[in-house]
């Protein structure tokens, strides 16, 4: 992988969201029929974004250019690259946006026992015959056995109608995907269902790991809420989210065989198919009853 350009050599990103405004106007000509109307319409910014690590690129990631050093840290504890926020020294983000291909790269300072980790991990990954799953170079470097999140008692505190309000709530706080149509978003809510925090990105992983980071930024406490995805549920994501602690994930589409695996051995509950209408539940937290929320 290419390395990275100096940092003295490259202009630092100052204000995120201010400098990108994560979708772009473009002239389309859209067909219906027999009739063409030429109009003004929005797409969703994707860009290449570098993960720097100590000096090392990790990781180039697609990436709607917003919020990346929430991105950066929630990837970077979502991925197990640092355990806490405190491994991480230093973030710097800096901006390509003249470039051909605009481009960003977020330089991580992490402490060295994490680095030294980091740099095993890719020594394990070099020379191995790639499997085709998923950027996995080996089957057996696959992380399919979760922490177990523990039981808070939030699931129990959970109001009944709560999935119904985040998924009633979730289009408001989806500003870039009513100008797409083509964005993903990662909420954070309460037990009454009341959305707190979300993002947005082109990713779905990309959204969530934005939402964990700027929850890790805050010090907010992740065992103490549940997520709501605009996506279907993959094993990464509630990978992910059980890494952290979340005892539930909420998503709009349907979940894959090893999410609902992952969300057993994790004890993290799984429901899918959100609406207000109704969701559906997948029995993998002990401590729940299909009757709640």
């Amino acid at each position: 992988m290419k390395s990275p350009q100096s940092p003295a050599t490259l202009p630092r990103l100052a204000q995120d969201n201010e400098d990108q405004p994560g979708a772009l106007a473009l002239r389309v000509h859209r067909h219906r029929g027999e009739g063409v109307e030429t109009r003004d319409d929005h797409v969703g910014q994707e860009w290449p974004v570098a993960l720097v690590f100590n000096g090392i690129s990790h990781a180039v990631m697609m990436c709607t250019p917003r919020d990346l050093e929430a991105f950066a840290v929630g990837f970077a504890i979502s991925e197990g690259i640092v355990g806490r926020n405190a491994d991480i020294q230093d973030i710097e983000v800096y901006w390509h946006a003249e470039a051909e291909i605009p481009h960003a790269e977020v330089h991580l300072t992490v402490v060295q026992q994490a680095f030294v980790e980091l740099k095993e991990k890719r020594r394990a990954l070099a020379g191995r015959s790639g499997c085709g799953v998923c950027g996995i170079e080996s089957i057996d470097l696959l992380d399919l056995e979760p922490e177990i999140v523990p039981d808070t008692g939030f699931l129990a505190r959970l109001a009944p109608d709560a999935i119904a309000r985040a998924a009633r709530e979730l289009p408001q706080h989806q500003a870039l995907t009513k100008l797409t149509g083509g964005l993903h978003a990662a909420a954070w809510c309460d037990a009454d269902g009341q959305i707190l925090r979300a993002f947005e990105d082109v990713g779905r992983h990309n959204a969530l790991d934005k939402l964990i980071g700027q929850l890790v930024l805050d010090r907010a406490d992740t065992q103490q809420g549940f997520v709501f995805l605009s996506s279907r549920a993959s094993y990464e994501l509630v990978r992910k989210a059980a890494r952290v602690g979340m005892p539930m994930v909420a998503t709009i589409s349907a979940p894959s065989s090893l999410a609902i695996t992952i969300a057993k051995r994790a004890g993290l509950r799984l429901v899918s198919f959100c609406r207000e209408s109704g969701f559906v539940d997948y029995d993998t937290a002990a401590s729940t009853t299909t009757s709640a929320a």
